[in-house]
């Protein structure tokens, strides 16, 4: 069994390069189905998650190949719109693919979503899109099932704003008979990028980056290139490195415009921020400030941010407070903070942090892939030895933790002890 090792690091100091973002590619992956040609994809991280979908891909005879850094993508040869219940489950984003296969087969069946599991993360706008657009679906035990005999353009009024499903939406709607309008849409980079994609291919979609899309249906997508923007949520967990001891981490191949929250909360906390046409560095400048963080969709303040943002807030002397109602349940990894000696109390959908407080080294778990950032930070700053296991949870969202965070003088290793053995050891601590 995999896990981390940490050690106290004092000042990172770097320059770490931004992948491609992980939530455009696991929906441009996916929409690539729709296409009648071959589409090559440009900035694709190389993740677990994304190794997923080619698995998926193969099983349902799409080709796909990697060269040179670019993704080569053969949707001509799929043949069935059938996806295996324990991959889909394995990994959230799966839902694309009924956007994506839908219009082609006209049913898709799939396994439920799986993936970071924050309790509030439920399928019912998606079926509202399946619905809203001609579909019918049928829900069983592990899996559920999509048919349309012909998808129509329609209005879609989002009872919240959700970026999945106003992704999901546009692939649905871009080869649907008619017009359709997406209110209340997710205005995420993500969301912009994807559209991008599929106009590249010859879709009309209007609008996104606002909360109002307008789809015009088109009756097939060509081939075509593509270049998925660089992850925003790795490029924030870094610069929140910066503050760690007080060092100075520059991110490059970003677009700073997409982390603008983001940069005015490490200012806020006591951290300078020099911004570039495509680099950002943060420099430490000594004692941090606590502060008040509101997560929320974007533009706001990440939800996939709070989680590092509070291990830099328990360097920060003073009571900080961690807001989120985007997904409240997202706070697994306060236990595991406490496990290092953290001072955090939870009341509702609120963390607060009384900062300042040494931390000791021990074993803690990360659940999702936020929470392990969190926690490898957190045990970066902690006197002794902190061991992370959940360590394929990091590996779904980040391209290799360990070489980037060693780059910018993190002291991290990558170890390995029988599973049995780990437990004891965890057991021991208490």
């Amino acid at each position: 069994m995999k896990y981390i090792q940490a050690e106290y690091s004092g000042p990172l100091h770097g320059t770490v390069h931004i992948p491609g973002a992980k939530n455009s590619s696991l929906a441009i992956l996916a929409a690539a189905c729709l296409a009648d040609n071959i589409v090559t994809l440009e900035g694709i991280p190389h993740i677990d998650d994304v190794r997923l979908i080619a698995d998926i891909g193969r099983d349902i005879g799409l080709k796909l190949t990697q060269h040179a850094g670019q993704v080569i993508i053969d949707p001509r040869w799929i043949h069935s719109s059938v996806i295996d219940p324990g991959k889909a489950s394995s990994y959230r984003a799966s839902y694309y693919f009924v956007g994506a296969l839908l219009s082609k087969f006209g049913r898709v069946t799939i396994g439920l979503p799986g993936g970071d599991d924050f309790v509030s993360r439920p399928m019912d706008q998606h079926i509202k899109v399946f619905q809203a657009l001609g579909a019918q679906v049928r829900l069983y035990k592990d899996y559920y099932e999509v048919e349309a005999a012909e998808l129509k353009g329609a209005d879609i009024y989002f009872d919240t704003i959700t970026s999945g499903a106003t992704m999901n939406a546009m692939m649905m709607a871009v080869l649907a008979k008619g017009r359709t309008h997406l209110h209340n849409a997710a205005v995420d980079p993500e969301v912009c990028d994807t559209a991008r994609f599929l106009n590249q291919l010859g879709a009309r979609i209007y609008g996104a980056g606002t909360d109002r899309i307008r789809i015009e249906g088109v009756p097939y997508l060509n081939g075509g290139i593509h270049t998925v923007i660089p992850d925003r949520l790795i490029a924030g967990a870094f610069l929140m490195a910066a503050g760690l001891g007080g060092g100075q981490i520059t991110v490059k191949d970003v677009i700073p415009e997409h982390l603008g929250s983001c940069l005015a909360k490490l200012e806020e906390v006591g951290l300078h921020v020099e911004c570039g046409e495509n680099s950002i560095t943060a420099y430490g400048t000594g004692a941090l400030r606590a502060t008040r963080i509101r997560a929320g969709m974007y533009p706001s303040f990440a939800t996939d941010l709070q989680q590092p943002m509070t291990a830099l807030l328990l360097q920060a002397e003073g009571k900080s407070i961690v807001t989120d109602r985007v997904y409240p349940k997202r706070f697994a990894h306060v236990p595991q903070l406490r496990r290092l000696g953290a001072e955090i109390e939870m009341r509702q959908e609120s963390a607060f942090i009384r900062g300042g407080m040494p931390l000791r080294g021990a074993w803690v778990h990360a659940t999702d892939v936020r929470a392990g950032i969190c926690l490898l930070m957190a045990g970066l700053t902690a006197e002794g030895s902190t061991c992370l296991t959940g360590v394929e949870h990091i590996e779904r969202g980040y391209e290799d933790v360990i070489g980037s965070f060693r780059s910018i003088g993190a002291k991290l290793s990558m170890r390995e002890l029988d599973a049995q053995e780990i437990y004891s050891r965890i057991h021991m601590q208490g």
